[in-house]
């Protein structure tokens, strides 16, 4: 047993954001339909690098999905679409604010089909405000929402993340919200349209960044790989190749005074505290710089598990996705598809006590499934 079986989704949106969130879903056993035009709309199926001619950034985020093609611009396609809403308990879209409207697809018209259905839709911007009908993309947000500026070395340009992350966060909101809906109908017997901005879900996400400002006026500065409350907290360069360290209290900055054989520095009035040492950071970090590239990441990780103080590799993504504890939790997982072949994939991260996440379907090449799209075999 699945926790969304009979759970049934038509998923009509587009690259990342919205397709990841409805992929969680089917991983927890949502039936996902993707519902998509007849020529193809989604131009992530376009992005290299390529598996046998398909996108391997599509491959990441439709697994577990059917795919049929319809034509939403007809009155043909639209019959057909709302004969799948009466059966439907999610409509999920990423369209520009007022188009699913223009359509006649709006959730007024879809509630009056189904008033049980769950409209989540995805914006930049949201519904609202006076950006509402711009089109918003993961690096306008994260540019937008004050996170490139404190992102990056302290001497260099602001910097994105090196994944979407504004739009993975949005993912994750997309499964939060819609099962706070579905639990919602429940107890109401009704549906809901739940509206969700890509630019408010990293505002909310600026969390500690934010809370500083809000509360005291404090902006946070870009610091590269250092922390703007704690230290030392950052990446130090051993003999062979970068390693993050995080004392991130004064015990654990004792212990680490230990492992570099400078205990003396644990009684430092300079040291003592974390804010003191925030104040002397510049020469505490030099002093312990001059200390970790005497040795390799190995022998400082050895006594840094010893002493219990987080630490890590800077590792390359080839070095993260072989590591072994990514391979103890059994994170990799294959799928067979016979036109792409044998896909990888890097698995849901939830692990139950008493639930096996399946994985049962490659993502769906364009309109996959269209040929056997019958009520018969797509009813609940």
């Amino acid at each position: 047993m699945q926790p969304l079986e009979n759970i049934r989704v038509l998923d009509l949106s587009r690259v990342y954001a919205a397709p990841a969130g409805s992929m969680m879903l089917a991983d927890l056993g949502a039936e996902v339909i993707r519902v998509e035009h007849p020529v193809g709309s989604d131009s992530m199926r376009d992005w290299g690098p390529f598996l046998n001619d398909q996108s391997t950034y599509y491959l990441c985020a439709n697994r577990n999905k059917k795919s049929i093609v319809l034509d939403l611009k007809t009155e043909a396609g639209k019959v057909q679409f709302k004969e799948l809403v009466k059966d439907a308990d999610i409509v999920l879209e990423n369209f520009k604010t007022g188009d699913m409207a223009r359509m006649g697809l709006s959730y007024g018209e879809l509630k009056k089909i189904n008033p049980r259905i769950i409209h989540c839709a995805v914006t930049g911007f949201g519904q609202t405000g006076p950006l509402a009908y711009e089109p918003g993309f993961d690096p306008v947000i994260q540019a937008m929402s004050g996170l490139m500026s404190v992102t990056g070395s302290s001497d260099g340009e602001a910097t994105k993340v090196g994944v979407p992350i504004a739009d993975i966060l949005t993912s994750n909101y997309v499964v939060i919200s819609i099962l706070a809906a579905l639990r919602m109908r429940d107890q109401t017997n009704e549906g809901q349209f739940i509206d969700l901005s890509l630019l408010d879900v990293q505002m909310s996400s600026l969390a500690n960044v934010a809370s500083a400002y809000l509360n005291t006026g404090f902006s946070s500065e870009r610091l590269g790989n250092r922390h703007n409350n704690v230290a030392p907290y950052q990446v130090f360069n051993c003999s062979d190749g970068p390693l993050m360290i995080c004392a991130g209290s004064d015990g654990q900055f004792q212990k680490l005074c230990t492992i570099l054989d400078r205990q003396e520095w644990a009684n430092d009035t300079r040291f003592v505290t974390n804010t003191l040492r925030k104040q002397h950071e510049t020469e505490l970090v030099e002093m312990i710089a001059e200390l970790t590239i005497k040795k390799t990441r190995d022998e400082w990780l050895e006594l840094l598990q010893q002493y219990k103080i987080p630490g890590g590799r800077v590792n390359t993504i080839a070095e993260a996705l072989e590591q072994p504890q990514i391979l103890a939790r059994d994170m990799i997982g294959e799928l067979e598809h016979e036109q792409y072949g044998k896909i990888k994939f890097v698995k849901n991260p939830l692990q139950f006590s008493d639930l096996n996440i399946q994985y049962n379907l490659a993502p769906p090449t364009l309109g996959e499934h269209t040929k056997t799209f019958q009520k018969s075999t797509l009813s609940k």
